[in-house]
C-alpha cells in the first residue's frame, strides 16, 4: 500500500500571516509548521478573510459561542459594535471545507477561541472574556463533515492522529 502524504487544513493565522482580526501575528509551533510546509502538507485558510472579511476588523463573537447554532441560523454573529457578520463568517466556512473537500483533507488544526476555527472554546457573545465549551462556525462545519478538528493547544494528539492517518489506522 502506497503512503499517501496527508495534507492538513490550518489557520493562517498559526503560520505568522496577519490575518487576525487586530492585524497582530500568532505564530505557532514555529518548527512542526516548518517541517510540515517543507513536506507540503499545509493548505492554509483564514475562514474570516476567505467569508470577505477585512484586516483589522472589528472583533466578532457568536451569541453563547455557539457555532453549530450559528451554521443552522439560531445564533447571531456580532462584532462589538452590533453589526451581524454572519454572512462573511458562514462564507468562509463554506470556503474552508470545499478547499478541505479539494485537497482530500481528513485533518485540520485551528486556532482556539476564535470565533471561526475554535474547537475546544469560543468567546460567549458578550464581549467580556467568557468562554463556553462550543466551537466555532468553521470547526463545527467541518467537524460536521467528518474532518477531524484539532485546536492548536492540541498539537500533540493532531500528530498521533496524523501518523495514524498515514499508517491507515483512520478512514
Amino acid at each position: 500500500m502506497e503512503n499517501h502524504l496527508q495534507k492538513i487544513l490550518v489557520s493562517a493565522c498559526l503560520l505568522g500571516q496577519r490575518v487576525r482580526y487586530d492585524g497582530r501575528r500568532c505564530l505557532g509551533t514555529q518548527d512542526l509548521w516548518q517541517r510540515w510546509e517543507k513536506e507540503g502538507r499545509l493548505v492554509p485558510i483564514c475562514p474570516e478573510v476567505a467569508g470577505g472579511l477585512p484586516v483589522p476588523r472589528p472583533p466578532a463573537e457568536i451569541e453563547e459561542g455557539d457555532g453549530v447554532g450559528a451554521l443552522a441560523g439560531r445564533r447571531s454573529i456580532l462584532t462589538n459594535t452590533g453589526v451581524s457578520v454572519a454572512e462573511p463568517f458562514l462564507y468562509g466556512a463554506r470556503k474552508a471545507l470545499a478547499l478541505a473537500t479539494h485537497h482530500q483533507i481528513k485533518m485540520a488544526i485551528l486556532k482556539e477561541k476564535s470565533p471561526s476555527c475554535g474547537v475546544l472554546s469560543t468567546y460567549d457573545g458578550s464581549f467580556r472574556g467568557r468562554l463556553t465549551n462550543n466551537m466555532g462556525v468553521t470547526a463545527a462545519l467541518l467537524h460536521a463533515y467528518g474532518i477531524k478538528v484539532f485546536s492548536d493547544t492540541e498539537l500533540e494528539k493532531a500528530i498521533v492522529f496524523l501518523q495514524g492517518l498515514e499508517d491507515g489506522q483512520h478512514s
